[in-house]
């Protein structure tokens, strides 16, 4: 696999993920809770997530070459930028109101 390939799978990924907590009622899209989902534990997935697609990113760059040093610049920006992706998942959750 290319770089640019690893870059945009990782990117696509990360939408895919930042979203699927607000567009599921099921706990990362797998097991149904009993109570549903709120807030929460939506966020709390987010948060999972992210590091599932950094992990898979992080396998991508090992696979590339040598891993480069990151600070906490690098986690402030990439957390920030799977917050936006996460923004249209949000905004149909719950401020979208469906006319009847």
């Amino acid at each position: 696999m290319t770089q640019t390939a690893s870059i945009w799978l990782v990117l696509v990924l990360a939408f895919g993920a930042a979203n699927l907590p607000f567009l599921s009622t099921r706990l990362f899209g797998v097991l149904p809770l009993p109570r549903g989902k709120n807030l929460g534990i939506r966020l709390g997935e987010l948060v999972v997530l992210y590091f599932v697609v950094g992990g898979i990113g992080l396998l991508l760059e090992q696979r590339a070459g040598q891993i480069a040093p990151q600070g906490w610049e690098f986690y402030a920006i990439t957390g920030t930028l799977f917050l936006t992706f996460a923004f249209p998942g949000f905004v149909w959750r719950y401020l979208f109101k469906p006319r009847h």
